[in-house]
């Protein structure tokens, strides 16, 4: 006896499941680099702060970027992704290379401060000609290269906004240190490099991805196809 189903056919899938965005916790696991990820790259940075109260500027400029070179090789040795611990090597070497050359030691967080600007000014002006810089990093991490959103007004407009706060708050953190380097206070410029580095970076991405996700759940369905009507006499 056959039945109009057959029972060994495997169960539907839902298309959408092979697109299923990563969970929050997923996204921001993945950007921040885990609890490990955090504490590497604060590391070289507190011992530069620490060696050079204790010391002196190249002793401690030598002691960051050793902390950094062997964060680095660790990373690689024990087969772990070393993006996080690379990029943190690449400022530390620059801030100290300045810092090396000029004797100075607050030019160390120099390359810092001037990357800070440029970031927040070019999350402003992406949000003032409509190509919101957070919607196109969004397309890149979290959707596959996909940029659909650029199709939805809904979407377009909460980028947007979105990428306005990030501007705003980068620019606010990065003139907190540019004023503590205007006033040659070099050590509470190395606590506030640490203090307003990864906090308002993970409260950004949080908010980033919460809202997303919700304005992406709350898409109104397609409308459905209207009936068609029988003709008359059909």
């Amino acid at each position: 006896m056959t039945t109009g189903q057959d029972r060994s056919a495997p169960p539907q899938t839902d298309p959408a499941d092979d697109e299923r965005l990563p969970s929050l916790a997923e996204q921001m696991a993945d950007q921040l680099g885990g609890w490990r990820g955090l504490v590497e790259s604060s590391v070289p940075v507190v011992v530069f702060v620490v060696a050079n109260i204790v010391t002196d500027l190249r002793p401690a400029i030598v002691a960051s970027i050793g902390v950094a070179v062997l964060i680095a090789v660790l990373r690689l040795t024990q087969r772990r992704p070393v993006r996080h611990a690379l990029n943190g090597l690449f400022g530390i070497a620059i801030g100290a290379a300045i810092a090396w050359r000029t004797g100075d030691e607050k030019t160390f967080y120099l390359p810092g401060i001037l990357y800070g600007i440029a970031y927040g000014l070019v999350l402003l002006g992406s949000a003032v000609i409509r190509q919101p810089l957070v919607g196109w990093i969004w397309s890149v991490l979290a959707n596959g290269g996909k940029s659909q959103w650029r199709q939805d007004p809904r979407l377009v407009r909460t980028f947007s906004w979105l990428t306005v706060l990030w501007g705003v708050v980068w620019l606010a953190k990065v003139g907190v240190q540019a004023a503590l380097y205007l006033a040659d206070m070099d050590t509470a410029l190395g606590i506030a490099r640490l203090v307003l580095g990864y906090p308002p970076y993970a409260l950004l991405l949080l908010i980033t991805v919460w809202v997303v996700r919700r304005v992406t759940r709350e898409q109104p369905a397609a409308d459905p196809a209207p009936a068609v009507e029988p003709a008359p006499g059909g």
